[in-house]
């Protein structure tokens, strides 16, 4: 069962609006700005078991995240899924490489990311 996400992106309004798409999971939410905080966060929590990503973000954007929990290992045990608008077509496939498990453009319809999500939880599904 999906128990805590890591939303990563810039906007507090995307932050909310990820809170009311993911009500069906009973999960914790868990906000980070920008990569770097995303990073630390993902550092010292680690029953973090999703993360949606942003691409285009201040300080580290979303590739540089990619690179640097390759690097580290996180995106062996923790999922990334990649949600962006603004990232280049080369951005995405580069963090598809380095071990995202999806990509969705905002905006993007819930059950499409549902969807990816219960491929990648299968037993999270509770709706």
């Amino acid at each position: 069962m999906l128990k805590k996400v890591l939303v990563v992106d810039d906007s507090s309004l995307i932050h909310q609006m990820y809170k009311l798409v993911l009500l069906r999971y009973k999960c914790e939410i868990v906000d980070a700005m920008n990569g770097q905080e995303a990073l630390d966060i993902i550092t010292l929590q680690q029953d973090i078991q999703l993360v949606l990503l942003d691409i285009n973000m201040p300080v580290m954007n979303g590739v540089q995240f990619m690179e640097k929990a390759a690097t580290l290992g996180i995106t062996k045990r923790v999922p990334v899924i990649i949600i962006s608008t603004e990232g280049k077509e080369e951005d995405t496939i580069r963090g598809l490489k380095l071990g995202a498990k999806g990509y969705l453009k905002k905006p993007f319809n819930p059950p499409d990311l549902h969807d990816l999500i219960d491929k990648i939880f299968p037993a999270a599904n509770v709706a």
